[in-house]
């Protein structure tokens, strides 16, 4: 944002989002602050020297003010302390600035560049939305064509029929990209090689706004390029900022783990191994859930039907010696509804039927963390 000025941003009314007040006439530092705040994802409202706008000051989520305003707006608000309140300036040596920080009422001082990160997830934490984290849900296949991105989509679908808040993010990097199995490969909106060099903090709301948007819900998916995968860090930082945002979580887990796979195991409240019942599968899954039982406490099982030869649910659970999360029987609509470009779950089936007794079993008795 170098060589921007307050004339160059609308206020935060005319974009329709809440943001900090930022209070500065220095032409460089209020740069730099406009430039923070597109980084937390957020428009503030800027008032060069005073706040003009009647409540301003005591509705804003965060005020940063400038040091060269400090004095008069120290003066200005005597009367109007509250908090929330950073005192921004740049010279390290200047002993001066905790005094002033005092007069204001400042809750802290930010010295730039060096406290640049620090302002930044400061900005973004008072401007999203405060709440309950997003019940994350991992979707693994104990063996490869197990159905595991079928049941993750399905799963998210549902969750987003419910009217819930619901984000899906496809972590197989190989799998060709979930998108395709909505139909939406053309849709609009940001993949994965977009985000390959995300650190720090993400903005939650940012993010949402910029996935494409297919049946109410937020997909983050690979696209067809040559990128095939993401650094564990941008990994921590996107489903961060995904789970921030409160609602559910739903993320296609590969069998082959990566580190940023790992990256995200550590972040899930529970994690589903779905398993054919067939013997070899039940082999195969043996050792998936081997690995991902050393990084996820909660790892449950879901069997893949039909069921024969003696493996039901409750058998192959006990090989496997997991919890059973239910079965799924054998769905005959699928293939025709992909083929006319509805996703998983999106029509009346076995698959949804499961998918809408999970979400309401974990909501009911809260094994899952709150929704």
């Amino acid at each position: 944002m170098a060589g921007s000025s307050a004339s160059d941003w609308p206020p935060a009314a005319e974009r329709g989002r809440a943001g900090p007040l930022v209070v500065a006439e220095d032409e460089a530092l209020l740069d730099d602050l406009l430039r923070l705040c597109a980084a937390a994802g957020v428009v503030p409202e800027v008032a060069p020297g005073l706040p003009g706008r009647r409540g301003a000051w005591e509705r804003a989520s965060l005020i940063l003010v400038g040091d060269d305003c400090a004095a008069r707006v120290a003066r200005a608000a005597s009367g109007l302390r509250r908090e929330g309140v950073v005192l921004v300036g740049r010279d390290p040596d200047d002993p001066g600035i905790w005094r002033r920080a005092v007069e204001l009422g400042a809750q802290g001082v930010a010295l730039l560049p060096a406290n640049e990160t620090w302002l930044v997830d400061r900005i973004a934490d008072a401007t999203e939305e405060a709440g309950r984290p997003a019940l994350t849900v991992g979707v693994i296949g104990g063996r490869g064509g197990a159905g595991a991105s079928t049941l993750a989509c399905a799963l998210a679908v549902s969750s987003g029929r419910m009217e819930r808040r619901t984000v899906l993010i496809d972590a197989d990097p190989l799998g060709g990209g979930l998108d395709v199995l909505f139909g939406g490969e053309k849709a609009e909106g940001l993949r994965w090689p977009a985000f390959a060099d995300s650190r720090g903090r993400v903005a939650g709301q940012a993010l949402e706004e910029a996935l494409p948007e297919l049946h109410s819900l937020r997909l983050l998916s690979w696209d067809r390029g040559m990128c095939a995968s993401v650094p564990p860090d941008a990994m921590r930082s996107v489903l961060a900022a995904a789970r921030r945002r409160g609602g559910a979580v739903v993320v296609d887990l590969p069998r082959r783990l990566d580190d940023a796979a790992v990256e995200a195991l550590g972040q899930l409240d529970m994690g589903l191994l779905v398993v054919p019942s067939e013997l070899r599968a039940v082999v195969a899954a043996q050792r998936v859930a081997s690995t991902v039982g050393t990084v996820l406490g909660d790892l449950r099982m879901v069997v893949r039907g039909p069921c024969g030869a003696g493996l039901d649910g409750e058998e192959i659970a006990r090989l496997l010696g997991l919890p059973l999360a239910g079965e799924v029987p054998s769905d005959p609509g699928l293939p025709d509804a992909l083929a006319a470009g509805r996703p998983p779950g999106a029509d009346r089936g076995p698959l949804a039927g499961f998918c809408a007794e999970f979400w309401a079993q974990v909501t009911a008795d809260g094994s899952g963390g709150p929704l």
